[in-house]
Order: structure tokens, then C-alpha cells, then sequence
């Protein structure tokens, strides 16, 4: 979950109070790590998740209990054992910290919003039955959405976990694709030269930018940024892979198209002086070689696999094989 204390804090100024779920420790295999959570509302709805099934539902129902009840104690935790308790496959147990936060806590959680908004943060905090988590912001240790819970200590990292991508091109493949990312753990920043090429509206994760340099955009983009080229024009997805190449900060630069346009580019992007090695990285076609479809929602949910794996290989600090032959 990101954002989580900007989440908490409009849901405590639109219900009161609100329960927070956190998977605190995990031992064996489980349906979502420490540091997944979710907020559950005094009207039954929620957001995040904990990994479903009949653990999220037991915890939705304590919950719910806790929140009807006045003399509730603000924090606790619970463990199960997924096999024998819940009768899930995963086998494995789990440790939860159910935390009631109200009105009254409104700036400090205003203050974690704010610095959550900000940066990456870590917080380490007590389990005080009459107060909640009391918690401090400590150095950086934790990567957002993680946990840990030793002694009756709870350390959480919060933050934006999510991959940078600047995605050139705004037609049926781009909005394919914007549409395919914004449930997604991606930040996107969405360029196209073309005035009125945007739709109206963009999920909440995207950042629509009209721009013709594609050196000068993607001077602005961070280390590790996921490059993608889908534009209407071909010199204009050499340009931007180009850019891309040229610079050994992106892990992933991929363009649309098929063998002969990576033939193409190959040897344009080689006689303009970028090594070899690096062209070789580039990823052409991008998504699924097996799957021929050509519709743009089909492009687009196999380029998100592609894009996801890729991310999940670099957190893991793996260097995997970009380019395809």
C-alpha cells in the first residue's frame, strides 16, 4: 500500500476512526509478506489487502468487532496458523498487529503523511493497548512497504515503491498501456509531442508531459527508469531508444515493432556510435514473442508482465537479459 498515511488520514477525517491490519511477521509460506496492510472503515468498506481469502476475512471481522466496541484496546496483535486454524494450503503462520487510530491522533498521522510524501521513511513503534502504535521516524532501514516485529517492537517502511517509466506515445498502444499500469506498483510519466494527444483523464499514477526532445525528457528521469517507446512515428522511437541506449541508467529501454524493425534499429543505433553490448540490450518487440496477437490491450498486459518481472529481477539484484534476438 502507498500513500498509506495520506490514506489514513482521509479516512479518520471522513469516518472518525478507522482500523489499521498489518501483517507484522510471517513464518512459511503465507499470501502476502510482513508489511502488507489494509485499513478497514466503520462502514465495512476497505482498501489494501493482506493476501485475501479466510485470514482477510477473519481480520476484516476483527475489525469491525474492535471498532464497535468502545473499550477495544488500541493495539494488539493476533497470530494464525494459516493450515490448521484457517484451513489454508499455504501451511504457513502469521503474526498480526491491529491498530485502532481515531480523530484524536490526527496531526501526528498529518506529520507521518507529510514526511511519507516526501521520502521514503521508517518508523519504529511500541504496542500500547490505551494509545495504539506509538511511533517514531528513525534512519532509513526498511524498504517502503515492509515490516518486522521483534520484542513487541514494530518496524515498518513506508514510502513510493514504485518503478519510475517514461512511456513515449500517447495512441492506442500508449492508453493501452497507461490503463494496464495504473493498479500497478509503476510511476508513469506519459509523453507525446502532439497537442490534444492525451484523454481527458489519467489514473492518478501518471504524468502527462507534451514534449518533441526526448534527450531533453529523459535527462529528467532517475536512475532505474524503465524507458518505453510506442510512438506514431518510427524515427521518433529510434530517437528515444537512442537516447535510452546511450545512457547506462535505464535497465530497461523497449520499443514496439517486430524483428525486422529491431534489424532496422540495430544497425542505425550502431553505426550512430552506441556500443554493440548495450544495443543488444534493447527489447524489440516488447511483450510476449508467443503471443501474436495485435491489439493494444493485448500488447500492453504482455509488455506489464515483462516490465514487472524485470522490476522484481532488479529488487532482488538481479541483472537479467534484456534484449531478444
Amino acid at each position: 500500500m502507498t500513500n498509506t498515511w495520506r490514506q489514513v488520514l482521509d479516512g479518520i477525517d471522513r469516518h472518525g476512526r478507522l482500523a489499521m491490519v498489518t501483517i507484522a511477521a510471517k513464518r512459511g509460506s503465507s499470501p502476502r509478506d510482513a508489511g502488507a496492510r489494509m485499513l478497514v472503515y466503520p462502514d465495512a468498506t476497505f482498501t489494501g489487502t493482506i493476501g485475501g481469502g479466510t485470514l482477510e476475512w477473519k481480520a476484516i471481522a476483527m475489525a469491525q468487532a474492535a471498532l464497535a466496541n468502545p473499550n477495544a484496546p488500541k493495539a494488539e496483535t493476533r497470530g494464525f496458523a494459516l493450515g490448521p486454524e484457517l484451513g489454508q494450503c499455504c501451511g504457513g503462520n502469521v503474526e498480526l498487529v491491529l491498530e485502532l487510530i481515531e480523530r484524536n491522533r490526527r496531526d501526528e498521522i498529518a506529520t507521518l503523511a507529510e514526511r511519507e510524501a516526501s521520502g521514503n521513511i521508517t518508523t519504529r513503534g511500541r504496542l500500547v493497548s490505551d494509545q495504539g502504535v506509538v511511533r517514531e521516524i528513525v534512519d532509513p532501514t526498511l524498504t517502503p512497504g515492509a515490516a518486522a516485529y521483534t520484542a513487541g517492537v514494530l518496524t515498518e517502511g513506508f514510502g513510493d515503491e514504485r518503478r519510475p517509466v517514461y512511456l513515449f506515445g500517447a495512441g492506442h498502444v500508449g492508453r493501452a498501456l497507461v490503463l494496464a499500469l495504473a493498479p500497478l506498483p509503476f510511476r508513469v510519466t506519459w509523453i507525446d509531442p502532439r497537442p490534444d494527444a492525451f484523454p481527458a483523464y489519467v489514473p492518478a499514477n501518471v504524468t502527462t508531459v507534451q514534449a518533441e526532445d526526448p534527450a531533453e525528457v529523459l535527462a529528467k528521469a532517475s536512475d532505474g527508469t524503465f524507458v518505453l517507446a510506442v510512438t506514431h512515428s518510427h524515427p521518433l522511437d529510434l530517437a528515444v531508444v537512442a537516447v535510452g541506449l546511450a545512457s547506462t541508467r535505464f535497465p530497461y529501454v523497449g520499443v514496439i515493432g517486430s524483428k525486422t524493425k529491431r534489424a532496422r534499429f540495430t544497425r542505425q543505433l550502431t553505426e550512430a556510435g552506441i556500443a554493440r553490448a548495450r544495443v543488444a540490450e534493447m527489447v524489440c518487440p516488447i511483450g510476449a514473442l508467443a503471443i501474436h496477437s495485435k491489439l493494444p490491450a493485448v500488447i500492453a498486459a504482455t509488455t506489464v508482465v515483462e516490465l514487472l518481472e524485470r522490476d522484481e529481477a532488479l529488487k532482488a539484484g538481479e541483472m537479467p537479459m534484456m534484449g531478444r534476438a
